[in-house]
């Protein structure tokens, strides 16, 4: 996308059967709202010939097949349904779940949670009471499937990147950089920090709903003990459902 993004919304070409709708250039509250809210709007226009909507931390990309829609047509569709109401203001997603996730810090769900605790110039006790204590949201979901981005964590959790990418790291690994925490819902690489890792498994292969996680629904980490993992993990591979979600507040 080279667009020169000058002001909010816009509406950048996204290669030939694609248009990202971008509400800002910064992670915050209202732009992810705007996000959710402007595609929650577009799931209900039933345009034809769009084919995928795939909303992000401060946007929708609007996937379309060029020759049952035209481009020209579908920027005037989309221009037409920013122009209804200031996107900016709308309130968090009135759908949203409420999740309490148990994890397990340290030890060998978060190998690398000593690291942080030393970039941070905190003991490894007040990491996790910080990052177990922080409400968070799911800002999107993407990466792999299921991969949930959560956020934001207070500025002191602006960690940056590793230097190199892990290989693998398993399922409902939580790992840490720029304000923000990924639960990986399937083994993946990473660039980031592990800290803890919960049994949780927000992606189901074989049943519906295949994910389990919603853009806008909130997080709260309980942690737990080793013991306790092992047999909840092994339950959630059972395919038991060890957290009910809660309607959000």
């Amino acid at each position: 996308m080279s667009d020169t993004i000058s002001s909010f919304p816009n509406i950048v070409d996204a290669g030939d059967c694609g248009m990202m709708v971008l509400f800002g250039d910064q992670l915050s509250d209202a732009i992810n709202n705007a996000a959710h809210a402007f595609d929650q709007a577009l799931q209900q226009q039933g345009w034809r010939g769009v084919e995928e909507l795939i909303p992000s931390i401060r946007g929708v990309l609007v996937r379309f097949d060029p020759v049952r829609l035209s481009r020209h047509q579908l920027r005037s569709n989309i221009e037409d349904l920013l122009a209804q109401r200031d996107w900016l203001t709308a309130p968090a997603n009135p759908e949203r779940k409420l999740w309490r996730l148990p994890a397990h810090y340290g030890e060998e769900s978060g190998p690398d949670i000593e690291s942080v605790a030393a970039t941070m110039n905190l003991s490894v006790e007040e990491v996790v009471r910080q990052h177990s204590s922080t409400r968070t949201r799911v800002l999107m979901l993407g990466f792999t499937p299921g991969c949930a981005y959560l956020g934001s964590l207070p500025k002191i959790w602006d960690l940056p990147r590793l230097d190199y990418v892990k290989a693998e790291v398993p399922p409902g690994s939580l790992s840490v950089a720029v304000s923000q925490t990924v639960l990986f819902a399937i083994s993946a690489p990473t660039g980031w920090q592990t800290i803890a890792r919960t049994p949780f498994l927000s992606f189901s292969r074989n049943e519906a709903p295949y994910f389990h996680l919603s853009p806008g629904d909130e997080i709260v980490f309980e942690p737990i003990d080793n013991k306790e993992f092992e047999t909840l993990y092994w339950e959630s591979c059972q395919g038991k459902r060890i957290v009910a979600p809660e309607d959000a507040e």
